[in-house]
């Protein structure tokens, strides 16, 4: 193909606070808006700030006219038929690719991303909206889209759940963004101590932080002056953290900041004793990888693709074992050796995984399934 590829990518999680989901779709199309093999164009299923797109999008993307998408109607269109079809939106493409588990009918070529299963494997710890993707990936993939995960685990659940064959599932990894070198002052300073774990991510079921913040109470028994800080947005069932942090005989030093921007991270990575992710499921752990980039230790569950990730650079515990992640935990602050050795070997672990190489993959991907459509 002479002329460059036309690819639309959805980015209606540009609207939001940048979650996993957000930073990975941020990302991609920062890629592809420099690339002169790509007509990159986005797109935004929302009735809200349906103006606001062209503000959201890096340098090279250019955004769909501003002709308005609905998501609840669209959602409900694209479960039961195969219009409207995206090319109303964006005009001729050669592919569209849903960054975010919903991918709308085209006349091309059709890439889904698949971060993880919770909605089949924990619908319980899943919105209504979440619940909507049980009919809507199922739609997509017999409208013959090829699925995209990003993690070598996601991918075999998907072959294995939705019986596709493997050559219609394709793992290309996230990347991790280096940390910025953030000021640890500054983060002691925000968490109320030199000396504290750090858990971030969107404040929801799957990451078990109420289950963390017990773990970390059996800790704070032993150890005087440990504090957990807390940084990351209200998703749903919030009031589970907050009964849990109530409950706590240590919450004095527990902390929570909320939903923080790129500079405090950095601060609050660079001060941090070690981070925790206590996840149930994870499809890929981006948390973790930003967090050994910086070169900070981390203790982690061993779910979902989080093994990838850390490899041998991090604790790993069972998911749910709360004495166990307190263990870890306790073992990890107590030892200068173990935690310098883990900084040591964190940047190396997550330098295996870059964006660019992301976008390359995906570029692949994208030219090998148009190929195949035509």
């Amino acid at each position: 193909m002479d002329r460059p590829l036309g690819v639309a990518l959805d980015a209606t999680s540009l609207y939001d606070l940048r979650s996993g989901v957000g930073r990975f779709t941020g990302e991609v199309l920062a890629g592809a808006g420099r690339r002169p093999d790509l007509d990159a164009i986005a797109y935004a299923v929302t009735w809200r700030g349906a103006g606001r797109l062209e503000d959201l999008l890096p340098p090279g993307v250019r955004a769909a006219p501003r002709r308005r998408m609905a998501a609840f109607p669209l959602r409900q269109a694209w479960i039961r038929s195969d219009h409207p079809r995206i090319e109303r939106w964006t005009g001729p493409i050669d592919v569209v690719h849903g960054t975010n588990f919903v991918v709308p009918p085209t006349q091309g070529a059709a890439v889904v991303t698949i971060h993880d299963l919770t909605y089949l494997r924990f619908p319980e710890m899943c919105t209504s909206d979440v619940l909507q993707y049980i009919d809507l990936v199922p739609r997509a993939v017999r409208r013959g889209a090829v699925v995209h995960t990003v993690s070598a685990f996601v991918r075999e659940e998907v072959i294995q759940q939705y019986g596709l064959s493997p050559d219609r599932v394709v793992a290309v990894p996230n990347g991790i963004t280096p940390t910025v070198v953030g000021d640890a002052a500054q983060g002691s300073r925000a968490a109320g101590g030199e000396r504290y774990l750090l858990a971030i991510g969107t404040v929801e079921p799957r990451k078990d932080l109420p289950g963390l913040v017990r773990a970390f109470d059996e800790v704070a028994a032993e150890d005087g002056d440990l504090r957990l800080v807390i940084a990351g947005a209200d998703g749903w069932g919030a009031d589970a953290l907050t009964d849990a942090i109530t409950t706590a005989h240590h919450a004095a030093r527990i902390v929570r900041v909320g939903w923080i921007d790129e500079p405090a991270r950095a601060d609050l990575l660079a001060g941090a004793t070690a981070l925790v992710l206590a996840s149930r499921y994870e499809g890929f752990g981006l948390t973790a990888g930003e967090a050994m980039a910086a070169g900070v230790p981390v203790v982690a569950t061993a779910v979902g693709g989080i093994p990838e990730v850390v490899g041998d650079a991090a604790v790993l515990v069972s998911p749910g074992d709360e004495a166990g992640l307190s263990a870890a935990i306790q073992g990890l602050v107590a030892d200068d050796h173990r935690r310098a050795e883990l900084a040591a070997l964190g940047p190396a672990q997550a330098a295996r995984f870059t964006w660019a190489r992301t976008v390359d993959g995906l570029v692949d991907l994208w030219r090998s399934v148009v190929a195949n459509d035509r």
